[in-house]
């Protein structure tokens, strides 16, 4: 297995700058791993392709604006930071921009508290105590984060931002439930479907390619992930009914499968809560995912190779051919796939 396995070329005009209005008008490439038949619809028609009994799982993480201006101090030499991680109210692991941020500066935000540099944690990445609470001032001072490859800023910031968003903490997006609108999922709750939800905070690692020839040898990045008892409990009680288990989104299945790998031999998944490190590449084995709502990932990225492990290679990279034959929109606000 190589990193140039999953590469694959993207002409720019590909890469959705906007969301679509409303949110489930997107397309869905809709893929049956078993018959290999594949069907284009719009995500508003999901409930047709959902039964009664299945288990939806959502990620619930609240994109912060953690993208924040500021100067040295005394020299005021200007600074930026993006907030990846927060270990208490007010110890933040941060990616920094600017010169000499080294142990011992400290800096003032622009019309938020001072904050020093605790610990470098190699590259950009700085460990920094803050005065006071940065929370309360992030939507005052505070930027969202748009992804590298979005170059137009949003008329309204709230697209960034899952309907079901509820615990605040991600750096970006979980893409994939972009699409869903409220009335939209009061349809599939209706249909019999049960809606129930994960928390995993996401880096902007998650964007990072893998520069390693042979991906065994990547060292994925952590991330705080929550599967609670009532999660666990529908899945369970799911899967001994005969429903089955939809993920949505790369960053619900990583939830999911790290939660099963940490259950008990008693259970197919229990409680979880802390730092996941799992990489999930062809050859492994999903433990609860039997069905995985997904966006279109970017080339020789640990998430193209997750949706690889999940439907073949060979057939995922045939099925972005298709998409950019017949012209659908890639990467976060671009469309969806429904993979069964």
């Amino acid at each position: 297995m190589k990193t140039s396995d999953y590469s694959y070329h993207l002409p720019k005009e590909y890469i959705a700058q906007q969301p679509v209005s409303p949110r489930d008008s997107s397309r869905l490439l809709i893929y049956d791993r078993e018959s290999e038949n594949i069907t284009h619809k719009r995500f508003q028609d999901l409930p047709d392709y959902l039964l009664s009994g299945d288990l939806l799982i959502v990620n619930q993480t609240q994109v912060i604006p953690a993208r924040l201006f500021g100067k040295k101090i005394p020299s005021g030499g200007k600074i930026e930071l993006l907030l990846l991680r927060r270990f208490d109210k007010q110890l933040w692991n941060a990616m920094v921009g600017g010169k000499g941020l080294k142990p011992g500066v400290q800096i003032s935000l622009d019309e938020g508290p001072i904050g020093e540099i605790s610990e470098d944690l190699g590259g950009p990445l700085r460990l920094i105590h803050f005065l006071e609470p940065i929370q309360p001032y992030l939507d005052r001072i505070g930027h969202v984060p748009l992804p590298p490859y979005i170059h137009e800023s949003l008329d309204k910031p709230d697209r960034y931002q899952t309907v079901y968003a509820e615990e605040p903490g991600s750096a970006a997006a979980p893409t994939a439930g972009l699409h869903f609108t409220s009335q939209l999922l009061e349809k599939i709750q209706n249909k019999g479907v049960n809606i129930v939800n994960v928390t995993l905070h996401i880096g902007l690692d998650t964007f990072a390619p893998v520069h390693e020839e042979d991906p065994h040898d990547h060292v994925i990045h952590k991330e705080w992930c929550q599967l609670s008892e009532s999660t666990a409990h529908a899945i369970n009680q799911t899967r001994s009914s005969g429903g089955r288990i939809i993920a949505v989104g790369t960053t619900s299945v990583r939830t999911l499968e790290t939660a099963a790998k940490a259950a008990s031999m008693e259970k197919v998944i229990s409680a979880f809560q802390g730092d996941t490190d799992l990489f999930i590449l062809p050859g492994y084995e999903f433990q609860i995912v039997d069905c995985m709502i997904t966006n279109f990932h970017l080339p020789e990225s640990t998430l193209l190779m997750m949706v690889s492990a999940f439907a073949g290679r060979e057939n995922i990279l045939n099925l972005y051919q298709m998409a950019m034959n017949l012209g659908y929109r890639f990467y976060s606000f671009g469309d969806g796939m429904f993979l069964i």
